[in-house]
């Protein structure tokens, strides 16, 4: 017989909470956005506590941690600017994507660090990335606080999608190859798909 083994959260230290939360929870999207600093360097970070909040309006949601009393770059951007731009990671700059986590000074840009491609939005002033397939310019809509947590909802103005992922209003996932998070510093890419019809 299997033995269940029950824990309580407030038991646990912070390291082992997300250790239990991002093993089980797994895979998550990743969400890699640019944001204007002050300067007007180009900040950029990877955020995989990331997902869709409405289609109607189009709205995405990121949380953004941080293990200090000072909140991260990306969300000191994002409620100052009120704007950023989410773009999904392809398994072809999957690398340069990663080293975009490197903390560096907020003279210095991590697109530049990485060695990846800006190019200017429509819509906002906040550039993306050429390198990435699918990116979306997103205006903050609202935000909550929480213990060393913001979570940002922002609304999605406007698309960018490379012809070769788009087919008639969808996403060709095999052609995007878009990279999950899982535990630690391991990623996922997708694997079998089962396809369930919903019953009338």
């Amino acid at each position: 017989m299997i033995k269940l083994i029950t824990l309580h959260a407030n038991d646990l230290s912070t390291k082992e909470n997300k250790k239990l939360l991002s093993g089980s929870i797994a895979p998550r999207p990743i969400a890699l956005i640019s944001t204007l600093q002050e300067n007007n360097k180009l900040n950029m970070a990877p955020f995989s506590y990331f997902n869709i909040v409405s289609g109607e309006p189009p709205m995405i949601s990121v949380s953004v941690r941080y293990d200090t009393d000072n909140q991260k770059d990306t969300s000191l951007n994002i409620l100052r600017e009120k704007e950023f731009v989410v773009h999904i990671i392809s398994r072809e700059f999957l690398e340069k994507a990663n080293e975009t986590s490197t903390s560096l000074g907020r003279d210095e840009s991590e697109v530049e660090y990485a060695d990846l491609t800006s190019i200017p939005s429509i819509s906002i002033k906040t550039p993306g990335i050429k390198e990435a397939k699918v990116r979306f310019e997103c205006e903050y809509a609202t935000h909550l606080h929480f213990e060393h947590t913001d979570l940002i909802i922002g609304r999605v103005v406007t698309y960018h999608i490379n012809e070769e992922v788009y087919d008639n209003g969808k996403i060709k996932l095999d052609k995007l190859e878009p990279v999950s998070r899982l535990s630690g510093a391991r990623y996922g890419m997708i694997g079998e798909i089962i396809k369930l019809e919903t019953k009338k």
